[in-house]
């Protein structure tokens, strides 16, 4: 035992939701009580600690075994495999090989570039005190020092543009809310991400609540504002409980609160939970609801930044836009201007989910290509499927084609092809998706989510669902396209709010770059990638079968007949199309038409 005690050796264990979700906690209980038994305490030799999101969620659990800074990591770690990492890893000093990460992590890492989450997997996000040992709240107390115009032209030449939507220029915002009319002011965090897929800010929250925290303070400070509000969504508790306990431990320091950092400065941040609605992260909608009114977006003929909460100036900026905001006065604008591309500054944190080997959280320079993302981080596609598209944006994003596979990730690249950065969802879909059922899935969750003040939304896109309803069950005409594009513009056009206007923008791209499905399932009457049930019939290739009978087992409507070792058939009008017998066949003899 007393060898152990000469070294540093510290356990980490991921506590995201994800790492939670797989049994975070009680892996790391379990280093706890095996130190103990051990003799090992935390004060006197190995310490365990939680830290936030590690980002490959799909290797869940993740711990790091760092001895004297020679960092083992480890996955799928259950509390079986952690006490046999401390009897052979930590008291051995062998590491236990068949449980370390394979290539696929390293790869999944290789090209990443992180910012934002440097922290986000090496401190405990409940501890104020390993952010301060990290070099946190530095950056506010070097600010605090700067004159409020001066921390705005730092924030403008670092070229950092706001991460939650539209990407405008962080630092002109800042400005024209310091220079609006009015002694009460507000600096606000958007933390409702809604998009399906999307856990960007969510991650940061539970992994680094003080990077926000923080980012809000220096933003406070340069804009002239005395109250902040964090409006983060419910259904996010983990990320709740650590933001409040963050809140506290900063009051505690007198980072927060009157007087802060021993300055005549008085500035406090405030959690206001939301209730799920989607359109609440519509910078007015969400004003709106802070007020304790219905969350519904007020027309923008006057900015937010002259007349928002409570009829005050306020400056709303989502979690991973404030979180930037202490690197840059850190390290510099030059610093930061220098990575990423030339309109785009920085990185972006991506949520990578949907058909893809390598799910999970990445974050990399602006302007990597698309490609690098999709094979070489994500691993490419399960099965070795053909990618086909990648959606970004959110629900109101675009579908990019495999075609664009080689063009550059950021603001204007993503514009260009169709579709927006959005928050940094990525759902990325094989060559078995249907593209027009997709456009009606998102169209579909917009007509749910839209608060319904304006005709062109409410009306239009409930019109633009049954469009595609119709064209996905056989029932579309050459019209249907017609009337789907004129929608589209007219409800862009027209539409009180951001989210309203930019509902079409997944119609519209599965256009563009799919119109051959659209035809297929109009003029064929055939759905290409068998996912259209009315459009789809199911056959058993009689060369390719060798009478397993897995899909008889699984077929839930008794459509498939045939004895053991003998050719099975599908009775059509029993068939309900559901796939089961497509997706279970080991020997590909179940055929799509």
């Amino acid at each position: 035992m007393d060898s152990t005690k000469k070294k540093t050796i510290v356990i980490s264990v991921c506590t995201g939701t994800g790492g939670v979700a797989a049994g975070g906690y009680k892996v790391l209980e379990t280093f706890h009580r095996i130190l103990e038994e051990k003799g090992m305490k935390a004060d006197v030799g190995p310490r365990a600690h939680k830290v936030g999101c590690r980002g490959f969620c799909a290797k869940d659990v993740l711990v790091d075994v760092a001895v004297d800074d020679q960092v083992v990591t480890y996955q799928f770690v259950t509390p079986e495999k952690a006490e046999k990492i401390v009897e052979e890893h930590i008291i051995g000093g062998k590491p236990v090989q068949k449980w370390q990460v394979k290539e696929d992590y390293h790869a999944f890492n290789s090209k990443q570039q992180k910012l934002v989450l440097a922290n986000c997997g090496r401190i405990d996000p409940e501890s104020i005190d390993e952010y301060i040992a990290s070099g946190g709240y530095k950056a506010v107390l070097k600010a605090l020092k700067m004159a409020p115009e001066e921390v705005i032209r730092v924030i403008k030449a670092s070229g950092l543009r706001g991460r939650g939507g539209g990407g405008f220029p962080t630092g002109v915002k800042w400005e024209s809310c310091r220079n609006a009319a009015g002694n009460v002011k507000y600096v606000l965090c958007n933390a409702d991400e809604g998009d399906p897929g999307a856990f960007m800010d969510r991650s940061v929250i539970e992994g680094n609540p003080h990077s926000a925290i923080e980012g809000m303070i220096i933003g406070a400070h340069a804009i002239g504002a005395g109250e902040g509000f964090v409006y983060i969504r419910a259904e996010y508790p983990l990320a709740v409980e650590r933001l409040r306990l963050a809140l506290d431990q900063a009051r505690e320091r007198n980072y927060l609160g009157g007087h802060i950092f021993g300055t005549d400065m008085d500035f406090d941040i405030q959690v206001k939970l939301g209730a799920g609605a989607f359109v609440c992260g519509e910078s007015t909608a969400l004003m709106t609801s802070i007020e304790d009114k219905a969350g519904e977006p007020r027309p923008k003929y006057v900015h937010t930044t002259d007349r928002g909460l409570w009829g005050k100036p306020s400056c709303l900026n989502n979690v991973e836009t404030w979180a930037n905001v202490p690197l840059i006065i850190q390290k510099g604008h030059e610093w930061y201007a220098g990575i990423g591309s030339e309109n785009s500054k920085g990185t972006k944190i991506f949520s990578l989910v949907g058909k893809i080997n390598n799910t999970g959280l990445v974050e990399v320079p602006m302007g990597i290509p698309l490609r690098d993302i999709i094979y070489e981080i994500g691993g490419g596609i399960p099965n070795k499927k053909a990618f086909k598209a990648v959606q970004t944006g959110g629900p109101s994003g675009g579908c990019i084609p495999a075609s664009h596979l080689d063009m550059p990730v950021d603001y204007d690249s993503l514009y260009e092809a169709g579709s927006m950065m959005g928050s940094g969802g990525m759902i990325v879909m094989d060559e078995d998706t249907c593209m027009v059922d997709v456009a009606k899935y998102f169209l579909q969750f917009c007509k749910e989510e839209s608060c319904g003040q304006c005709t062109p939304c409410r009306e239009g896109v409930t019109q633009m669902v049954r469009l595609l309803d119709e064209i996905t069950r056989g029932k579309g005409t050459p019209a249907h396209v017609g009337m789907l594009e004129e929608l589209s513009h007219m409800i862009a056009d027209t539409s009180l709010c951001g989210l309203g206007k930019s509902a079409p923008n997944p119609v519209l791209s599965t256009l563009k770059y799919f119109r051959d499905e659209y035809d297929a399932h109009i003029n064929d009457k055939r759905c290409p990638a068998g996912v259209c049930r009315a459009l789809t019939t199911f056959t058993i290739d009689e060369t390719l079968c060798t009478g397993c009978g897995v899909c008889a087992r699984n077929c839930p409507a008794g459509a498939i007949i045939g004895e053991k070792k003998e050719v099975h058939h599908i009775e059509q009008d029993k068939c309900v199309r559901c796939r089961v017998c497509y997706e279970k066949c080991k020997f590909s003899a179940v055929r799509k038409n």
